[in-house]
C-alpha cells in the first residue's frame, strides 16, 4: 500500500478560542476548505472518517455531520482514540479506499473546549481518582518523574521541547500562542503538577481541521495540485491504566512506529522533519526515544542544544504543535506533515523529503504512526 493513497487536500479553522461555533461548524469549514484545496466538489466523496468531539458526547455525530454537510456517504463513522484517533483514521480510510470500499474519503475532528465545555479535560479518569489524580496533567507528570528518575532526564530538558515549539510558533500567523519562551522564563512557569510546569502543557483550543484522501491514480486522472503520497501507517494500543502499569517509560509508540517504518521501507535516519504529539513535553520526548530517533533514555539529551529546532538534526513542530499552534489533538500535525512535503511551510525545513507524524491517546494508552513523502 506504500504511496497508493495521497493526502490530496488539507483544510483548518482559526485555533483559540471561538464562541458560538458548534462542533458541527466547525467541522463543515475545515471539510470546506479541504475540498477547495483539493479542487473538488463534495458530491465526489463517498468516505467520511470523524474524530468524536471529546468536550461534548452526541450520539450519531458523524450522520449529523455528513447531513450538515449535504452528503452521503457510502461508509464511515466516529472513532475514539484519543489525539491517536486522525492518523488511526487515515489508516483506515487509506484501507477503505485500497479495498474499494470508497473513492474519495474525509477524516477531519473538531472541538470547542475553550469556548465551551471543559469537563472532559476537568474530572478524574477512571479508576485514578482513587489516587487523587484529576485531569492529565497528574498521571503525564507521574510518568515524567519516572523517567526522570530511571534515566535522569532534567527539567530543563523538558523545557528545551517547549522552547523549540514555541519558537516555531511565534512565526506561524495561524497559532493560537505567538509568543516565543526563553529557557529561564519556562523555569519561571508556575508548576501544574511537579515536575510539569505550566509550559509543559499544551494549550486548550476550539478548531477543526480535515483532510482529503484518495488513491494517486485518481488524483492523477483529477488533476490534483500537490498530492502528498501517504508511505505507511500504524498503530499501538495499551491495555492498563497508568497506576496498573509495570513500566512507565515505555509506550505503544514503539509498536505503531515500527509499523509504520516497514510499511514506508524507511529508518528514523530517513526522517527529515517530525511533527511529534506534545500534550505534554514528556510525550514529545518519549515519542522520539520510541521511534528511535535516540536511545531509550537518551531523548533529555537529544533534545538539548538546538536540535529539535529549524536548522538542527531533526526539526519537530514546525508550526508550533500542541504547545503553540493549537491544543486541537492531533490532525494538525498531520497538515504540517502535509505543508512541508509540498514546500510551502512557514517554517520550511530545506530539502525536506520524508516527514513522520505522531498522535496519541490519552495517557499513552493508544498511538498511531504517519509517514509521508513525495510523488
Amino acid at each position: 500500500m506504500r504511496g497508493h493513497t495521497v493526502v490530496a487536500g488539507i483544510g483548518n479553522t482559526a485555533f483559540g478560542k471561538l464562541p458560538g461555533r458548534s462542533t458541527l461548524s466547525l467541522n463543515v469549514e475545515a471539510i470546506r476548505k479541504a475540498l477547495a484545496d483539493a479542487g473538488i466538489e463534495k458530491g465526489m466523496v463517498d468516505g467520511l472518517f470523524v474524530k468524536f468531539p471529546t468536550s461534548r458526547f452526541e450520539m450519531m455525530y458523524g450522520q449529523k455531520l455528513a447531513e450538515s454537510l449535504g452528503i452521503v456517504p457510502r461508509i464511515g463513522g466516529v472513532w475514539d482514540q484519543g489525539g491517536a484517533s486522525n492518523i488511526s483514521m487515515m489508516g483506515y480510510a487509506a484501507m477503505a479506499i485500497e479495498a474499494g470500499q470508497c473513492e474519495t474519503a474525509i477524516v477531519c475532528l473538531a472541538d470547542n473546549p475553550a469556548s465551551g465545555t471543559r469537563q472532559a479535560y476537568e474530572k478524574a479518569w477512571g479508576d485514578d481518582s482513587i489516587f487523587g489524580w484529576f485531569g492529565t496533567p497528574a498521571s503525564y507528570a507521574m510518568i515524567a518523574r519516572r523517567h526522570m528518575g530511571e534515566y535522569g532526564t532534567t527539567s530543563d530538558q523538558l523545557g528545551a521541547i517547549a522552547v523549540a515549539c514555541r519558537k516555531h510558533g511565534a512565526s506561524n500567523p495561524n497559532a493560537q500562542l505567538r509568543k516565543p519562551l526563553t529557557l529561564e522564563q519556562y523555569r519561571e512557569s508556575r508548576l501544574i503538577v511537579s515536575p510539569l510546569r505550566r509550559d509543559d502543557c499544551c494549550l486548550v483550543s476550539d478548531g477543526a481541521a480535515a483532510v482529503v484522501l484518495m488513491s494517486a491514480k485518481r488524483a492523477n486522472a483529477l488533476g490534483v495540485a500537490k498530492p502528498v503520497p501517504i508511505l505507511g501507517f500504524g498503530q499501538g494500543q495499551t491495555s492498563w491504566e497508568v497506576a496498573q502499569r509495570q513500566d512507565l517509560t515505555s509506550t505503544a509508540a514503539e509498536v505503531s512506529a515500527h509499523t509504520a517504518f516497514a510499511m514506508a521501507g524507511l529508518l528514523p535516519k530517513d526522517i527529515d522533519v517530525a511533527q511529534i504529539y506534545d500534550c505534554f513535553t514528556i510525550a514529545a520526548l518519549m515519542t522520539l526515544e520510541a521511534y528511535g530517533f535516540c536511545p531509550k533514555g537518551g531523548g533529555g539529551r537529544f533534545v538539548q542544544d538546538g536540535r529539535i529546532e529549524l536548522g538542527g538534526e531533526l526539526p519537530i513542530n514546525t508550526a508550533g504543535g500542541l504547545l503553540s499552534e493549537t491544543g486541537m489533538p492531533g490532525l494538525q500535525l498531520v497538515l504540517e506533515g502535509v505543508r512541508q512535503m509540498r514546500g510551502d511551510a512557514i517554517n520550511q525545513v530545506k530539502g525536506a523529503r520524508n516527514c513522520v507524524v505522531s498522535n496519541q491517546g490519552g495517557i499513552m494508552h493508544t498511538h498511531s504512526t504517519l509517514v509521508l513523502g513525495q510523488d
